[in-house]
C-alpha cells in the first residue's frame, strides 16, 4: 500500500516527512542562486574587461578628427562582437603623415587580438620607411613568420602640403576619391592580401587631393552590409551617399555615410566590423568653379 498525505517513500522504505522534503528543496535553491549569482559576477568580470580591452583599441586607434593644415581626417571603427578586428592608425613620418586603415580576416576576440599587433607592425615599418608599397611588404613578412590570419591594409602617405597622396592598398577594398567636380576615381594599386606569400610583391599609386576633394576609404564590412532582403549595399550605393554627402565637412560626410549603412540594415544588426575614413582637403565644403580644378580636366 503506497504512502500518502504527510509522508513519501524513500528507496529504503523508511518514510521522509514533508517539512524535511521542503528544507532538501530550499537547500537546492539556495545552492541553485549561489551558483547564478557567480555566474552573474563572472559575466559581469568578462564585461567589463572586454569593455576596458575595447577602450585599448581605440587608444591604440587614431583620434576619431584629426586635423593637418588644410586636411582633415575622420574616422571611426565598430565592432560586431567587442573587439573589433578593423583599425585605423595615423602616423607622423617624413614627408607626411602615414595612414593605415586594415581589417583582419574574422570576427570577434580571435580578430580583435591580432589587432594592437597589427597597429605596432605598421608603426615599427612607417618609422624605417615611408613608402607605403615598403611598409605594406615588411608587415606581410611579419605576419607570414607569425602565420597570422589574413589581414587586408590601405597605407596612404599624405604630404599636408602638396596635397600629393602616395598608397598601397593589400587585398582592400579600393579606396574612393571624389573630386570636388564630381568624378569619382577608384585606387586600387596594391596587392594581395597580407599573410599569404612571403615574397609578395606590392605596388604604390599616386594621386593629388585638390581643394575640395574627399577620400573615403572603408572595410568591406560597409558594402557587406545586408538588409532585410538580403541584399547587399554595395559599392553603388557607397558610391551614392557619398556623392550625397561630400559638400559637407569630413566629419559630415563620415557619418552621413554611416547613417546610411545602418539605415539600410536595420533592424537587422550589422554582421561584420565595420570603419570608415574620410580625408577632404579644404574641410568647410567649399567646392570651386566648374572647370577650376586641375583633376578634372
Amino acid at each position: 500500500m503506497g504512502q500518502s498525505g504527510a509522508f513519501a517513500g524513500r528507496p529504503d522504505g523508511i518514510p521522509i516527512s514533508r517539512p524535511r522534503r521542503n528544507a532538501s528543496r530550499r537547500a537546492r535553491q539556495r545552492e541553485l542562486m549561489s551558483k547564478f549569482v557567480t555566474l552573474e559576477k563572472e559575466y559581469g568580470d568578462l564585461h567589463t574587461a572586454l569593455f576596458e580591452a575595447a577602450q585599448v583599441h581605440r587608444r591604440l586607434c587614431a583620434p576619431r578628427l584629426v586635423r593637418c593644415g588644410d586636411f582633415a581626417i575622420a574616422s571611426e571603427v565598430f565592432a560586431v562582437r567587442y573587439l573589433p578586428g578593423d583599425f585605423f592608425t595615423v602616423e607622423e613620418a617624413s614627408g607626411g603623415l602615414i595612414l593605415a586603415l586594415g581589417d583582419v580576416c574574422g570576427k570577434g576576440l580571435a580578430a580583435g587580438m591580432w589587432t594592437p599587433c597589427l597597429v605596432g607592425l605598421v608603426r615599427v615599418h612607417a618609422a624605417a620607411t615611408s613608402e607605403p608599397h615598403a611598409i605594406v611588404a615588411g608587415v606581410n613578412q611579419e605576419l607570414c613568420r607569425m602565420h597570422a590570419p589574413l589581414t587586408s591594409v590601405f597605407v596612404a602617405r599624405l604630404d599636408p602640403g602638396s596635397g600629393m597622396l602616395d598608397y598601397c592598398s593589400a587585398g582592400h577594398p579600393p579606396a574612393l576619391l571624389l573630386r570636388a567636380c564630381g568624378r569619382l576615381e577608384s585606387l586600387s594599386e596594391g596587392g594581395t592580401l597580407l599573410g599569404m606569400a612571403a615574397d609578395a610583391s606590392f605596388r604604390t599609386g599616386r594621386v593629388e587631393l585638390g581643394a575640395g576633394d574627399t577620400l573615403l576609404a572603408y572595410s568591406d564590412g560597409v558594402i557587406e552590409s545586408r538588409n532585410n532582403a538580403d541584399q547587399e549595399f554595395g559599392d553603388e550605393r557607397l558610391e551614392a551617399e557619398l556623392r550625397l554627402a561630400r559638400t559637407g565637412s569630413a566629419d559630415g560626410v563620415l557619418f552621413s555615410v554611416l547613417a546610411a549603412v545602418q539605415d539600410f540594415a536595420a533592424p537587422n544588426a550589422l554582421t561584420d566590423d565595420t570603419s570608415l575614413v574620410v580625408v577632404r582637403h579644404g574641410d568647410h565644403g567649399v567646392r570651386p568653379a566648374p572647370g577650376s580644378d586641375s583633376h578634372c580636366r
